[in-house]
């Protein structure tokens, strides 16, 4: 069985910065690097990418609204037509350091308020796979399996990349239970890495209400935002491993 870990990363803004991102990528296998809408700047984004490519870890675009003040985290009034290019813009963005790190792009995952958008509005999904199409080089989409991201990615013969979080809590529905909801985060590495194993070995994960769902996944996702998220990540790794779990990137 093989699985990716990722890990959203160069989420810094000038001096300010959120995450050990270095102690992060030795541990995580694909890197869901920000491109400056919802965080990140040139400077973060070039160290990032360097960092990532000096490790052979997979880069990804995490693109999402043009939101620095709210942090993605907030639903935007944003056309389709403007979202699709807004997308473009950040991929090409990334691409650039990608490139100049001796790296390339493989695979975009939304962020925050886009990503929970985008999986159940089509409109929103098209919109980023068709910035993909647009892009000279193929990318995968990463994304809930099940969600409108997925349908929109089949619809553009574009390869999808089904993923799973292992520090959030799920709806009985499936998506992730919203920030707003106590324990919807789930901030015990323990808790975290028995939640990626038998997302891992199972395929499913015990929602918040404790429903059992079904969530087939080949990435999971530790948030690198979240306090302690060194912590997780690595104990979510040495858990996956001893599970008889192997690691490595999608691509």
């Amino acid at each position: 069985m093989r699985i990716d870990l990722n890990c959203d990363l160069g989420e810094g803004f000038g001096q300010w910065r959120l995450a050990d991102d270095e102690a992060l990528l030795d541990i995580v296998t694909s890197a869901n690097i920000a491109c400056g809408f919802h965080a990140g700047d040139p400077m973060n984004i070039r160290r990032a990418c360097e960092n990532a490519a000096a490790r052979g870890v997979a880069i990804g675009a995490h693109v999402g609204f043009r939101d620095l003040a709210g942090f993605g985290r907030r639903e935007l009034a944003v056309s389709a037509a403007d979202l699709r290019d807004e997308t473009l813009y950040q991929i090409g963005a990334l691409a650039g350091f990608a490139r100049a790190a001796g790296s390339s792009v493989t695979y975009v995952k939304p962020h925050g308020a886009l990503y929970n958008s985008a999986a159940l509005d089509y409109d929103r999904a098209d919109a980023v796979a068709s910035a993909i199409d647009e892009f000279t080089e193929p990318l995968a989409l990463m994304g809930q399996p099940g969600s409108q991201l997925q349908r929109a990615a089949e619809t553009h013969g574009i390869e999808f990349v089904a993923e799973g979080f292992a520090d959030r809590r799920y709806t009985a529905a499936g998506t992730l239970t919203p920030r707003s909801v106590t324990g919807a985060v789930i901030d015990d590495p323990d808790v975290a890495a028995a939640q990626a194993v038998r997302m891992a070995s199972t395929g499913t994960v015990e929602a918040l209400d404790g429903a059992q769902v079904a969530v087939a996944v080949q990435s999971i996702c530790v948030h690198g935002d979240s306090p302690g998220s060194v912590d997780t990540a690595r104990r979510v790794r040495q858990a996956l491993q001893t599970a008889d779990v192997t690691l490595g990137s999608f691509t």
